[in-house]
């Protein structure tokens, strides 16, 4: 098959998405497919273009079998609804021009966030009477609503009818947890569109190692601490200042240290906070976001891992960082809503402790637990180890997604086939009527 993917982010970008999409697009790309990739400039998480892309319209490469068609994005470092706006409508624009430099895809799979982006993967569909399959990883705009970041009411009734035709023009629609197909099925959607396959990890390269565990608590000073590790994406969503309370908290309790690992910006933010509200933070060790190499060393080293979300995130987000931890073989103690799809899935597990978010003595409690019950913990994360591979392999994934592009590239292949037959027909019928005339 020829792929088109239309992601707003992919490699070099560490966290989010795009990760997941590369892993996508080279797997399908390793099984002899064509697959191209129309990407913006990389500049996530900072928000600045990376060097090396700075001041370029167009940029294509190659790598590991996948055409990359990178374009021109509209960024700022801080941005505001407007300046979001704009990133998005940049996109939209300069990304057209890339998806036209290139062969007629059979499929195009177009990721959201951001959303705009399905006005062009649409037009493309028409043009090329291609399937387009809607990949949601966050729910718009359900989570700028719910999280008070989108307050006006005509953007918001624009978004609204923006993810109506979204959900109406997509021939699959391919959602990564239960609870995302339950948002969909309450706003209408047809749910034989739908089909659910959960994000996934790569379980040869993320999985758990004393010695390089043992090397990176030596690399930081960490001998003999219990440590409890966030690493990952720092934003509105997830509300950290809960577990800097928890932190707090917990500072009696010498020889437990958190690690909180994260955008070199975000992490300034979190260390501001500190300050101001007078957080000691003995027990409290801010990292910069580490690179993949050495994501598997931080994640041995650590005895807890840590989901953190706000109260108001439900059904339209899934935190990418919950399988990490799982194939890492680590006990979680998720500060979530009971309703979120991290709570749904540790249940699942059993591989760890729910809380009610935005509480920071039920966080430090939960933890306190663990602490005090190590061999529960060492139970909860060999749990999770097996519930990721059972549900979140990589090749599982990659199965999932050929089997669903392939049989809309068969469906597109039979509508054709019998549009070209009734055609052949209807001149022949028209043939013989004239030779009667």
């Amino acid at each position: 098959m020829r792929v088109l993917i239309y992601s707003y982010n992919y490699h070099p970008e560490p966290i989010g998405i795009a990760p997941l999409m590369t892993e996508l697009a080279e797997g399908l790309a390793s099984r002899g497919h064509q697959v191209r990739v129309v990407t913006g400039m990389p500049n996530y998480p900072q928000r600045q273009i990376y060097s090396g892309y700075r001041g370029k319209l167009y940029v294509t490469e190659q790598r590991r079998g996948v055409q990359i068609q990178r374009c021109y994005l509209w960024t700022r470092p801080e941005p505001r609804l407007g300046d979001r706006i704009l990133l998005d409508l940049s996109f939209v624009c300069t990304s057209l021009t890339q998806a036209l430099r290139g062969p007629r895809p059979d499929v195009i799979l177009m990721t959201s966030p951001p959303l705009p982006v399905v006005l062009p993967a649409v037009l493309l569909s028409h043009l090329y009477s291609c399937p387009i399959v809607l990949n949601l990883q966050d729910i718009l705009p359900d989570a700028a609503i719910r999280l008070g970041l989108l307050n006006n009411k005509l953007l918001t009734r624009l978004l609204q009818q923006l993810e109506a035709f979204a959900y109406e023009q997509a021939t699959a629609i391919s959602v990564i947890s239960p609870q995302f197909h339950h948002n969909l099925e309450r706003k209408g959607a047809d749910l034989s569109k739908i089909c659910c396959i959960s994000n996934w990890i790569d379980l040869s390269f993320f999985r758990p190692s004393a010695v390089l565990g043992q090397a990176f608590r030596r690399s930081h000073q960490l001998q003999g601490k219990f440590i409890l590790l966030y690493s990952g994406n720092i934003a509105h969503s997830q509300g950290l200042e809960t577990l800097l309370r928890a932190a707090q908290l917990l500072e009696p309790l010498r020889s437990i240290a958190l690690v909180i690992a994260g955008e070199i910006k975000a992490i300034g933010r979190l260390e501001n906070w500190c300050h101001s509200h007078q957080i000691p933070g003995s027990n409290i060790h801010f990292l910069a976001l580490q690179p993949r190499d050495q994501l598997p060393a931080l994640l041995s080293a650590a005895d807890v891992g840590l989901v953190i979300q706000r109260r108001h995130v439900t059904d339209f987000n899934m935190p990418s960082k919950t399988q990490l931890l799982m194939a890492s073989a680590l006990p979680i103690v998720a500060s979530v809503h009971t309703e979120s799809a991290a709570a749904d899935a540790l249940r699942q597990s059993q591989g760890g402790l729910i809380v009610e978010p935005e509480q920071a003595p039920a966080l430090a409690q939960a933890i306190v637990h663990l602490y005090h019950h190590s061999d529960q913990a060492q139970r909860m994360g060999q749990r999770n180890r097996a519930f990721a591979e059972a549900h979140y392999g990589l090749e599982q994934a990659l199965d999932r997604y050929e089997t669903l592009l392939s049989r809309l590239v068969v469906e597109q292949l039979g509508r054709e086939f019998a549009r070209e037959c009734g055609d052949r027909a209807l001149e022949q019928t028209i043939r013989i009527k004239r030779r009667r005339a």
